[in-house]
């Protein structure tokens, strides 16, 4: 969250827990191995995960045929999961038919 509102993104927080999170996933077309901590959406594309905010941008300025992002799990080094040893991790694309790209590495 604070990622995001450091980089513009005005926030509005809903805790949600257990099913009602996995319920909130599936509302949106989650794919159930992109799951990650966090769901949100943004001008009506899904961002899951710690997805970085200019990769968040970019997304919106290109506006793909695509639901939204995803960093499934928590890797460390993404943002809001910084540590002494960042990982190397993949931010992918998904679609209305579960596929899914990878839009970038980091």
């Amino acid at each position: 969250m604070g990622h995001l509102q450091a980089n513009g993104f005005k926030v509005e927080k809903k805790d949600t827990f257990g099913k009602q999170l996995t319920d909130v996933k599936s509302k949106y077309g989650v794919p159930s191995r992109l799951h990650s901590c966090h769901t949100a959406v943004i001008d009506g594309y899904v961002v899951e995960g710690h997805v970085p905010a200019d990769l968040i941008q970019r997304m919106l300025k290109e506006k793909p045929p695509i639901i939204g992002l995803a960093v499934p799990g928590m890797p460390v080094g993404s943002p809001g999961m910084e540590g002494p040893k960042p990982e190397p991790y993949e931010v992918f694309t998904f679609d209305k038919q579960g596929r899914t790209t990878v839009y970038a590495r980091r």
